[in-house]
């Protein structure tokens, strides 16, 4: 099991910018919209500035079909934010992307990233793709002023105690979860995250990776188990704030809205740390911390509390020009991704990004339980095969639509796992 162990420690910048002016534009193609575009866009300007180069950002929701068309049409961008890594080894497997080890400075890449992120970042042995920012998933988001109010636990030690809660405020009258998975073309991505964190802190990290890997088989009475845990919670509408409807309809980025409402409608909510920053936009007078705060998703089994799930953007480089080389050494530096971590927009895989410089105790936390974490795995949807990862998605909408299907879609699944993988 590929374990990833990543410190967040002070040393010095990667690499130094270009010196003078180089011209010219590069093109980049990626998914950042909202606060995390305007934190890519504060971060580029410094790199403008000093080397004359212009960044082309296209922002788009469907990156898979849009990247796969652009490919195919011999018209990629300079450098793209990669739907996953297993889309970037089908895309260095068929020669579109350029091997970084005659791009970046590798001995100081070696020195700034650990071992880990570059083991994810290759394939076959050879470098294709750089991470320049990650999230920690499996968090449940909460306001502590209404939590405590409610009587309700901020610090569940299992997942039926978390569940526990949840009825406990129901009976309240208050539906306790704000879930929704609405994301265009990648619908159905947030449910993926929920199951991931059940199975592994359900199975541990060896049963995991045999998942992401194909070597489990969707009707496995594991991976059934992990949907039926799930449907405990997404299955019933006195859980769910809205029922299903909601969950399907509502975009990832507003879900965690009726936590905030005066008085609370929901009390938890599931994501990634870069939901920080989603919150700080919608409601830029609340405090990290005092108004909203998160803990780990408690373990279905003790044996697993100490594991966590990562992600993180990958980018990968289509076109060798000077303007995407240096601009994509920029990217891995402790200066670039110091704008991430500031901005709430996630957390920095370069341990050259001091502790100091997360902008408040949360993020400080979350980078805490990335290090102390003694079993970490990378989010097995990304890590599967693009068939499988988009055909994970659909699964998820289509079992919030209606759980009592779930024999009916794993078997669909399996079908699809025999394509992806050849099983």
């Amino acid at each position: 099991m590929r374990k990833l162990f990543i410190a967040v420690a002070m040393l010095a910048p990667l690499a130094a910018l270009p010196a003078g002016k180089i011209g010219g534009k590069v093109s980049v193609l990626g998914v950042w919209g909202g606060a995390e575009l305007e934190t890519f866009n504060k971060m580029v300007k410094p790199f403008e500035d000093r080397t004359g180069v212009k960044v082309e950002f296209e922002a788009t929701r469907d990156l898979d079909a849009v990247l796969t068309t652009r490919v195919s049409a011999g018209s990629p961008p300079d450098l793209a934010v990669l739907p996953s890594p297993g889309k970037m080894a089908d895309l260095a497997r068929q020669g579109k992307l350029v091997d970084l080890g005659g791009v970046l400075n590798m001995a100081a890449l070696k020195k700034s990233y650990a071992q880990g992120w570059i083991d994810l970042g290759s394939v076959d042995g050879k470098l294709v793709g750089v991470f320049p920012k990650a999230d920690l998933k499996g968090l449940v988001w909460y306001d502590p002023k209404s939590l405590k109010a409610a009587g309700l636990s901020d610090a569940p030690k299992s997942f039926d105690d978390l569940l526990a809660e949840a009825n406990a405020a129901a009976a309240k009258g208050v539906t306790p979860f704000a879930i929704g998975i609405e994301s265009g073309a990648a619908s159905g991505w947030v449910g993926t995250d929920w199951l991931e964190n059940i199975f592994l802190k359900t199975y541990g990290p060896a049963k995991y990776k045999e998942w992401y890997e194909g070597k489990l088989p969707w009707a496995s009475p594991e991976v059934k188990s992990v949907w039926q845990t799930w449907g405990k919670i997404v299955g019933n509408p006195k859980l769910c704030y809205g029922g299903s409807q909601y969950i399907l309809s509502t975009n990832f980025g507003q879900a965690f809205i009726p936590l905030f409402d005066n008085p609370p409608k929901a009390y938890f909510h599931f994501q990634a740390t870069f939901i920080q920053g989603f919150i700080g936009k919608q409601f830029p007078a609340l405090k990290a911390g005092e108004d909203f705060a998160f803990f780990a998703l408690p373990p279905v089994k003790p044996e697993y509390a100490k594991s966590a799930e990562i992600a993180g953007d990958l980018v990968g480089m289509f076109k060798k020009t000077p303007q995407s080389a240096a601009f994509l050494d920029y990217l891995t530096t402790a200066e670039a991704q110091a704008y991430w971590v500031k901005g709430g927009n996630g957390l920095s895989p370069n341990r050259e990004v001091p502790l100091s410089d997360y902008p408040n105790a949360l993020s400080k936390r979350a980078a805490q339980i990335l290090t102390s974490a003694e079993m970490t795995v990378f989010d097995a949807s990304d890590m599967m095969p693009g068939k499988m990862n988009t055909a994970f998605w659909a699964a998820v909408v289509n079992f919030v639509s209606d759980p009592d299907q779930l024999d009916d879609i794993l078997r669909q699944l399996d079908t699809v796992r025999a394509d992806a993988y050849g099983k």
